[in-house]
């Protein structure tokens, strides 16, 4: 990634990446689901911002799901 201001690779403000992680259980909103990532790290993540299910794959960055993919 590159853009005008020079940034390369990672979120311009925290150098984040994001991470792709699958859901394995879901929680109310505000509270985190538990999701994995493909070598089975778990994290709590938050969904508020995506439609995501039970077995969905979803972006992950700071925490937060940002994206899902295609069902």
């Amino acid at each position: 990634m590159h853009d005008a201001c020079g940034h390369t690779g990672g979120c311009a403000i925290c150098a984040d990446d994001a991470i792709a992680m699958r859901v394995v259980e879901t929680a109310p909103p505000l509270q985190g689901a538990r999701c994995v990532t493909a070598d089975g790290t778990a994290a709590l993540v938050l969904l508020d911002l995506v439609d995501a299910e039970v077995g969905d794959q979803v972006l992950v960055h700071g925490g937060v799901a940002i994206a899902r993919a295609a069902r």
